[in-house]
């Protein structure tokens, strides 16, 4: 996190107006989120933090003594451990800072079990060396054990470093490691074989005319090399581009990795300016997807009209009424009389159809696209409804009118002729980390728990239901189709 920029000078419609989180969401330097007792926690600069109930809707609320810069928070068996830089950055005049680590049993101040304990130094920097000892950030290897730290600014290289995970302090005999430059708010995670470093890159601190951005190399070894997607290695100044500025914020800077479920991660950042918030820094979350083996952030999902169509066989969900036929002149394609004049077949309308169809609950299933009113649904957020990690709450009502895909209490699918916020009306709308999406009811009829496990399913090419998420199965998968 540089503080003083002198250093650095020598998809469609949209129906949300902000990438950020809702509430209050305003961080800088965020850490990883974790959650504790079934709320979500992150840390920023100046000892604060944000706290939410849902991982949508954020207040001010974290504790976190010591001050400094650029925490980060990693739950290591039934504990938390913190670490921060004291100073550095330029934070409070020049560059000597020191990274501290201290275990908590609870993120909760609220619970009598909430209380630091002593911090305990496990890196510095004096200054006048090659390296600006802050933005600190943890890494659990999950095949060895092992716990690992890089820390960091442009100043100088990234360096890596090990604790010990079950003390917090500094492994005996551990050398620090230059790992990359041209970066700083670098964090460490494992995927698939491969060990990935990300930093932030370019500029901070300077509002909407930030350029900060993330990147990313990768490395078979923890320690490194780690090169880009062109060879080029982050000791060298290479990363490949995870998130830069989008629609109405910009500067992104300080990753967070979160897997939710198999196939369904976030990424957490802060962006440095959001142009609807007077500019300020705030909490972002987004969708992590996995392409050709690399980590690219995307657009979170912001509704419209569209078709939803299923991984499986491609069929789109529809209403089950009957197939009304529009109205054609016919010609012999082997007689066509190319002098008459060509006209424009109208699309059909809804109140072409709407009249054939039952008043009650009408069944849904899948069947060929064909642009038809009963195929195009309207998927809009919900503000009232709260949230999840990421994301709102949607209705998905069939285009022009107000009939509402539901959740039964038999676990299969209906449409009501009136949109009430019931939660089966309610849809949690993740995309999993191969681009396509899950489709889950946000309560299940007569149950009190929110629903985490059953999600829209096709559970034969036609017949779509309520079914236990299965991310190795094109079944529990949809896609999107803009109209």
């Amino acid at each position: 996190m540089k503080r003083y920029l002198f250093y650095l000078t020598v998809f469609g419609l949209s129906v949300l107006t902000s990438e950020a989180q809702t509430g209050n969401p305003y961080i800088h330097d965020p850490s990883t989120i974790a959650l504790c007792d079934g709320r979500y926690y992150t840390f920023g600069t100046g000892g604060g933090g944000l706290v939410s109930a849902d991982g949508w809707s954020w207040q001010s609320g974290a504790e976190r003594p010591g001050g400094g810069a650029a925490p980060d928070v990693l739950k290591i068996g039934d504990r938390y451990l913190v670490i921060y830089g004291a100073t550095g950055g330029g934070l409070f005049g020049g560059h000597n800072g020191r990274i501290l680590t201290m275990w908590n049993k609870t993120l909760d101040p609220k619970s009598p079990d909430f209380h630091f304990t002593e911090p305990i130094e496990v890196a510095s920097s004096d200054g006048m060396e090659d390296c600006d000892a802050i933005d600190p950030s943890l890494f659990l290897d999950p095949t060895t054990g092992r716990l690992w730290v890089t820390y960091g600014t442009y100043f100088g290289s990234i360096r890596l470093i090990e604790l010990d995970p079950t003390t917090g302090k500094r492994m005996k005999g551990n050398v620090e490691k230059d790992i990359a430059i041209d970066c700083e708010a670098t964090d460490l995670i494992w995927h698939d074989g491969w060990y990935y470093l990300l930093g932030t890159h370019g500029t901070c601190c300077d509002g909407v005319n930030s350029t900060y951005n993330i990147v990313v190399g990768r490395s078979r070894s923890v320690e490194g090399p780690y090169v880009d997607n062109v060879g080029r290695p982050m000791l060298n100044g290479g990363g490949r581009m995870v998130i830069a500025a989008t629609d109405r914020v910009c500067g992104p800077g300080h990753f967070g990795r979160t897997v939710i479920d198999e196939g369904v991660e976030v990424m957490s950042c802060h962006f440095e300016a959001d142009f609807d918030r007077s500019g300020r820094s705030v909490l972002g979350i987004r969708p992590l997807l996995w392409r050709n083996g690399w980590p690219v952030a995307a657009q979170r999902f912001k509704g419209g009209t569209m078709a939803v169509q299923s991984e499986r066989r491609g069929y789109s969900l529809e209403l089950a009424v009957d197939f009304v036929r529009i109205p054609q002149e016919r010609e012999r394609f082997w007689q066509i009389d190319l002098t008459k004049p060509l006209e424009q077949i109208p699309n059909q309308s809804l109140s072409d159809v709407i009249q054939t169809w039952p008043e009650g609950n009408i069944p849904v299933r899948c069947s060929d696209y064909m642009c038809r009113p009963h195929q195009l649904w309207t998927i809009t957020p919900v503000a009232e409804a709260g949230g999840y990690l990421g994301g709102p709450y949607y209705k998905m009502v069939i285009a022009g009118t107000n009939r509402a895909l539901a959740a039964t209490a038999d676990k299969e699918l209906t449409t009501v002729p009136q949109f009430t916020g019931a939660d089966e009306q309610l849809w949690r709308i993740e995309q999993l980390t191969d681009g396509t999406y899950r489709i889950m009811p946000k309560r299940l009829s007569g149950e009190t728990a929110l629903n985490t496990c059953y999600v829209l399913y096709s559970a034969a090419d036609s017949t779509p239901t309520l079914a236990e998420y299965d991310y190795k199965s094109d079944n529990s998968k949809w896609n999107f189709e803009r109209q």
